[in-house]
């Protein structure tokens, strides 16, 4: 889908098909060769096209569950969601999962029902999945008429026209015509039965009686709901220029303090939402993602960093295209500019001109897997440093036993893919063979009281208590059981607040 939005915005000029590790390309946004070897996202990139005269920043995510940490990082630098739904799988248990997390954004959601050149779902029960799962209303832009070998197009609603859908070669555009719904024509092009359906469906559609409100899709309580195939380009073109009327403008965000900050402010200031090491592996570089809020950005300009105070200089701003880069000389809300991290940059931090700001941390989603990671004793250096800049763009987790003795990092994640992306990488960037010792914990709480807490608390039962990279207490549980019993404890009121998530302390 991304590489067909890209298509169409003139971004790129062909296609790579996204397909299951036989694929002889792969998507321009997938740049890590993990990505390309597996056919999917796994880490989530930024780029840029325009479209009818409107610049889209398109932030591509991972869609598999266990990197819904890294799709919640970025949707707090987006404006709207494009969720993509399998047509004969419907709502999948990963799309239940970043879905929640696009919710927890508040974050206006189009949904785009993909694969229609294939035995399907029909669209009432698509719908109907989307109520029941999510409790969302949709309103469907377009729908489709068949689907499988006889799928032949979409009604589109707003034109009142049906497009229909023609098949050409593998790999190539399929050919579409637009027709009025009276035209005779239809009848030698759509199947007798086809055509009756989707005259029955317009009229439970208008009997449903739900209306275009705008409002209510900025709110996220309507999703505009489309109907296409991706691979043959079908319904793309439709979804671009639906979604470039229907969706949210880059607006206010509102600080830590409570104060609005309009993206008119005359000062600028943006949202580190991502870090990424090494995109280029002749350099070794770290890049910072950074989500422009308000004001105008300007090469070179001196920013401070809200969390430390730090001023730093903008010397190389980018614009990326997946691992692709061009020097950026300007900037404006919405626009998404990567910037050489000096290490001065942890995910979540505000920068600023004049007044000091700051936005609302970006919390770490609470790990569920945990493992020690170890490497040969003559690889250590090369192994720290992995470890180091892998734990900065926040792949994973990391946290350190209180035993002095014990110097292996403990690897904490939501998902077991994130260890195996982790453990590639090691080996890909930094030459480092590593191997991975599970433990059975499945449950972190970080300590709000900090060591004193824990002091006072005394021997803690059925708990480790280990220490994040900023050096704070975590406690780590096997179970709900292990975890509710400490609460109910007496050491449980000593310990007091303990938080499933941790944001980077101010400095």
């Amino acid at each position: 889908m991304t590489e067909k939005l890209l298509l169409f915005g003139g971004a790129i000029h062909q296609a790579g098909e996204v397909k299951a590790r036989r694929a002889s390309k792969s998507a321009t946004s997938d740049w890590m060769d993990l990505e390309k070897q597996r056919g999917i996202s796994i880490s989530s990139t930024a780029l840029t096209f325009e479209f009818k005269d409107s610049f889209i920043n398109l932030l591509d995510t991972p869609g598999h569950q266990d990197f819904s940490e890294d799709t919640y990082r970025t949707l707090s630098a987006a404006d709207n969601a494009v969720m993509l739904v399998d047509g004969a799988k419907g709502i999948e248990p990963q799309t239940r999962k970043l879905f929640a997390v696009a919710r927890m954004r508040k974050l206006p959601i189009f949904t785009f029902v993909n694969k229609m050149d294939r035995p399907a779902l029909n669209g009432f029960e698509i719908v109907e999945q989307l109520e029941k799962e999510f409790g969302l209303q949709s309103y469907p832009i377009n729908w489709p008429i068949g689907s499988g070998d006889r799928f032949c197009g979409v009604y589109h609603r707003p034109t009142q026209k049906v497009v229909t859908y023609e098949r050409r070669g593998k790999g190539q555009a399929a050919v579409q015509k637009e027709y009025e719904l009276s035209d005779p024509a239809l009848q030698s092009i759509i199947e007798p039965d086809l055509l009756e359906q989707l005259h029955e469906d317009l009229e439970l559609l208008e009997v449903l009686g739900d209306s275009l409100d705008v409002e209510a899709i900025h709110r996220g309580d309507i999703t505009p709901l489309y109907f296409g195939s991706a691979m043959s380009s079908f319904g793309v073109e439709l979804f671009l220029q639906s979604f470039i009327s229907l969706s949210a403008k880059p607006g206010p965000m509102v600080s830590r303090t409570g104060v609005t900050v309009p993206p008119t402010s005359a000062n600028f200031s943006g949202l580190v939402f991502k870090l990424q090491a090494n995109m280029d592996a002749r350099h070794r570089d770290k890049v910072a993602f950074v989500r422009v809020v308000s004001g105008r950005f300007e090469k070179g300009m001196k920013v401070k960093v809200a969390r430390t105070g730090r001023v730093v200089t903008l010397a190389a701003p980018q614009r990326m295209f997946a691992n692709e880069r061009q020097t950026v000389l300007e900037g404006f809300s919405g626009d998404v500019i990567g910037l050489t991290n000096p290490g001065a940059f942890v995910i979540g931090d505000t920068l600023c001109t004049g007044p000091n700001v700051a936005f609302p941390g970006i919390p770490t989603f609470s790990p569920e897997l945990f493992c020690y990671m170890r490497c040969a004793p003559n690889q250590k250096k090369a192994f720290t440093k992995g470890v180091e800049g892998l734990l900065g763009e926040g792949a994973v987790q990391v946290l350190y036993s209180t035993d002095d003795y014990i110097v292996d990092p403990i690897l904490a994640a939501v998902g077991q893919l994130q260890f195996e992306v982790v453990q590639y990488r090691m080996k890909d960037e930094y030459g480092v063979d590593t191997t991975l010792e599970p433990l059975s914990f499945s449950i972190a709480r970080w300590v709000k009281g900090g060591w004193e807490a824990v002091e006072a608390a005394g021997r803690i039962f059925n708990t480790t208590v280990a220490k994040d990279v900023w050096g704070r207490p975590v406690l780590l549980f096997r179970n709900e059981f292990a975890l509710n019993q400490v609460i109910s404890s007496e050491s449980g009121e000593k310990l007091g607040e303990l938080s499933p998530y941790s944001l980077p302390p101010d400095v």
